[in-house]
């Protein structure tokens, strides 16, 4: 595996989960003058998208995270977006969150099965944040913030070879390999089978640098071409005009990566029944981690970087709903089985040798926590994530 691939993951990631927030939060705001108190407001989304961004491209998290290392397991990562998600005063309940997680993860898969090449998982990245700098255009700080990650990027990756990408894809690709979880925008396209598996096309643009198929050359021993032979293909393909920018600023030609909840349509996701075997899913959550002690170290490292903004005084959190009714969302979180549900633990990100000793415990057992007595007015079914970092 690549030492090389959590950055991107995480940024590609991170970049699905803001579209799909600002969809959902433009979708359910209310004119300011017209909101109640416990209603949103454009105020509040853009409040929100900067608190998450601004948590998310914090610089100390960025050198931790930018550090070489392998990949963690999807329960640590999903740790990590429960905790940026909440980093405003949005809350979502475990439904929503799930529901969030299963688009942001979904998303990017399909990204990095349609990469023409595996250094193009480098463009879809930068596609990511061009979008999200759009998001915070009149926060002249935050911007500094995704410029100084765009610039570490550049740094980092520009430099890789081909090799080194292509082992990039495979891990990537690894990581998602058990998902096919239904996502209503990829069924109605038709890029997606009702098993949850997408269907690649066998037409479009070729690779960057190679020549649309359909000749075979053959050489002799001294490299002369000595015969041609052309053969038909099944697909209509064509040359790109021209690469991609890896530069700051710059055209990148590849459109996977931006943002495909522009268009208004419904944001919805179904469980494949033909996805992963809900009991082995089962057993997997439940089961003894051998990597426990790392994971949560990585956490720690990482969480114990980001700034959180607590809502001032006694304001109350907005709460924010996936789904198209709270019926659809109360349901969702009856329905799902309970051994199926992430645990929800409580990590204090500190040095000390010992407390890491006995975090590394509580994460090996995975202690459920209770949501705290008094909860928000707008946000009853809080997730009550790592509270208090």
């Amino acid at each position: 595996m690549s030492a090389r691939t959590l950055p991107l993951l995480f940024l590609n990631l991170g970049g699905e989960m803001l579209y799909i927030l600002d969809q959902r939060l433009r979708a359910q705001s209310i004119p300011g003058e017209k909101a109640r108190k416990d209603e949103w407001t454009d105020v509040d989304r853009k409040r929100v998208m900067n608190d998450i961004i601004s948590t998310m491209f914090n610089r100390k998290f960025m050198e931790e995270l930018f550090k070489p290392q392998d990949l963690y397991s999807k329960k640590a990562l999903r740790t990590v977006y429960d905790r940026l998600a909440h980093a405003s005063i949005m809350r979502l309940n475990q439904a929503s969150m799930d529901k969030l997680y299963d688009l942001m993860t979904m998303a990017f898969k399909y990204q990095v099965l349609l990469c023409p090449r595996p250094r193009d998982i480098l463009l879809v990245t930068f596609n990511h944040l061009d979008n999200i700098k759009d998001f915070i255009s009149d926060s002249p700080a935050i911007l500094n913030q995704v410029d100084e990650t765009f610039r570490r990027l550049i740094e980092t990756y520009n430099c890789l070879s081909d090799g080194e990408f292509q082992l990039i894809r495979q891990t990537l690709l690894i990581f998602f390999q058990d998902m096919h979880i239904r996502v209503s925008i990829f069924l109605k396209d038709k890029v997606q089978n009702s098993n949850g598996r997408f269907v690649l096309p066998i037409s479009g643009p070729v690779p960057w640098g190679t020549e649309v198929p359909g000749l075979i050359r053959i050489f002799n021993h001294k490299g002369v071409e000595v015969k041609r032979t052309e053969f038909t293909t099944a697909g209509n393909y064509v040359t790109p005009q021209r690469e991609g920018s890896f530069e700051l600023y710059g055209d990148r030609v590849l459109k996977l990566g931006t943002n495909m909840y522009s268009v208004t349509r419904p944001v919805e996701t179904h469980m494949s029944g033909s996805s992963k075997n809900p009991a082995s899913q089962a057993k997997e959550n439940i089961a003894p981690n051998p990597l426990a002690k790392e994971e949560l170290n990585f956490l720690a490292r990482l969480l114990g970087g980001l700034d959180i903004q607590k809502p001032a005084g006694g304001e109350t959190g907005f709460r924010l709903n996936l789904f198209t009714t709270d019926e659809e969302e109360e349901h969702a979180a009856q329905t799902r089985p309970e051994e199926l549900s992430y645990k929800v633990i409580n990590i204090e990100a500190t040095q000390e040798p010992g407390r890491r000793a006995e975090l590394s415990r509580i994460l090996g057992e995975l202690e459920v926590v209770e949501p705290r007595p008094g909860s928000a007015e707008k946000g009853e079914d809080l997730l009550a994530l790592m509270d208090g970092l």
